[in-house]
């Protein structure tokens, strides 16, 4: 019964985010919190909340002090120069513009944190969209897709979860899967590369000067223009007769001046003028960026402690009195606001299906499917698993809940347990799109997307990458 009642509340979940019948926030809450009560167990829906809280409230303040520390970072202009050649390479090409953005989000993937990733990237590509108007959800599928292949990195944390379960060395697991993997991110780059074709035929070229010309030019034509002499006035034919009601042109020029001041504030990340910038600190900025990223992967401190200094840390030296760093921080307060209620409100969709029992029986039933005859075969079964199951499930969930298992199935047929560590990781290009990944919801929430729309446009490109790694896998001899 648990099962059944895990399987249709996480689909209940997913048909009414992405038919946007409920906002994400609202179905994270409120969906398991009904879902509680059905399996009879409404009386300890607080405990698993709290104990939900209390699991991601680290992941919730890593998340805060990241946003406020790279947010800071992109202001003071520390990524202009990477941001400045992915740009000369696109040169305004939409085909060039998403294979850019792969490029960067696989660059910035190195730090293997995907909010940085995301934030990073968003940050430098969402202008040039906005100005070509190119689809957003190509944009924050390619850099999901691609963050999710190198996710996979040691220290980015699948990789580390699988050795620790299953008490392997996380060099033995990741170091021959190095040629699946890299097959897997060429498919990215081929992904991007067509979707860009498309979005290019949709579109066209043009270069960044004709896309702000070709903008003046429509902004010119549906303004009210008075002629010098005689107080007569000329109209285009867009305006029509508006300019015959009194106060007409006056207000029809407001609404105009302040689309283009919004539209300006938006595109921000373009301007090399910005008066945010401090090209005097560059490689202070540059030199704790660099230390704080190895005292991440040398876990010299918990990561949220970590992003705790770094962020006191800019924020004191780039911006020195205290009303510029209560400018900076209330700049980048929506990002971190939605994102911390977010990862908040995933704690009782987690806490829910942890505490109740759910997970547990799903992945029971799961491992009790396999039948018989596929024993030889678990490694495979476990790639082709790690698809809906990390989806579904958390990390650690899948890697220290299910993964102990199919590896104890997998050695009563001789299947090597390093075998099955390695499979584990395919699924990883669709995980960093799953709903209970906090970083996804910085991706969307910058990139400004509905988290259904980025659903229905990235689940199915993401598993044909998993399946490609799978494939290249079993292929070269790893799986």
């Amino acid at each position: 019964m648990l099962t059944i009642l895990g399987f249709v509340m996480i689909a209940t979940f997913l048909v009414l985010i992405m038919m946007k019948k409920m906002s994400p926030i609202a179905a994270l809450v409120l969906i398991p919190a009904l879902f509680c009560v059905f399996v009879g167990q409404g009386a300890q829906l607080g405990d698993y909340v709290i104990e939900g809280v209390g699991t991601l409230a680290p992941t919730a303040a890593m998340l805060m002090f990241a946003i406020v520390y790279f947010g800071v970072m992109i202001d003071v202009g520390l990524f202009d120069p990477i941001v400045r050649g992915i740009l000369r390479f696109c040169k305004a090409d939409p085909m060039r513009v998403v294979v850019g953005t792969a490029l960067l989000a696989a660059i910035v993937s190195l730090d293997g944190d995907g909010s940085t990733t995301f934030m990073i990237t968003v940050a430098a590509m969402y202008p040039l969209y906005k100005r070509l108007k190119m689809s957003l959800v190509v944009m924050t599928g390619v850099a999901a897709t691609a963050n999710g292949v190198m996710n996979t990195l040691p220290w980015g944390g699948p990789t580390a979860r699988a050795a620790t379960a299953l008490k392997l060395d996380a060099a033995d697991i990741f170091v021959p899967m190095i040629p699946a993997l890299a097959a897997g991110l060429l498919f990215v780059f081929v992904l991007a590369y067509v979707l860009g074709r498309r979005e290019r035929k949709r579109l066209g070229v043009l270069t960044l000067d004709e896309v702000l010309e070709t903008e003046s030019e429509t902004v010119s034509e549906t303004v009210l223009v008075k002629s010098g002499g005689g107080g007569s006035e000329e109209r285009t034919a867009v305006t029509g007769g508006m300019g015959d009601a009194p106060g007409a042109q006056e207000k029809y020029e407001k609404e105009e001046d302040a689309e283009e001041e919004e539209e300006d504030a938006r595109f921000q990340g373009l301007d090399p003028n910005r008066a945010t910038l401090r090209p005097k600190l560059y490689w202070f900025n540059a030199g704790i960026t660099v230390a704080l990223l190895t005292a991440m992967i040398m876990e010299l401190l918990p990561i949220p402690v970590l992003f705790l200094l770094g962020a006191a840390l800019a924020l004191t030296v780039n911006f020195p009195t205290v009303a510029d760093q209560k400018a900076r921080i209330a700049a980048h307060a929506d990002n971190v606001l939605n994102v911390t209620g977010m990862v908040f409100a995933a704690a009782v969709f987690t806490g829910v299906l942890t505490g109740t029992g759910m997970v547990k029986h799903m992945a029971d039933w799961l491992v009790g499917a396999i039948p018989e005859g596929m024993g030889p075969h678990m490694a495979i079964v476990t790639g082709v698993l790690s698809l809906p199951l990390t989806y579904f499930m958390s990390n650690d969930g899948f890697y220290f809940g299910v993964l102990p298992v199919l590896a104890e199935a997998g050695a009563a047929h001789g299947v090597s347990p390093l075998e099955i560590a390695r499979a584990s990781l395919v699924g990883q290009a669709l995980h960093m799109s799953s709903p209970l990944v906090p970083a996804v919801y910085v991706l969307v929430g910058m990139a400004k997307v509905e988290f259904g729309d980025h659903t229905r446009f990235t689940v199915k490109w993401a598993a044909l990458t998993s399946l490609v790694v799978l494939g290249a896998g079993i292929l070269f001899g790893i799986i």
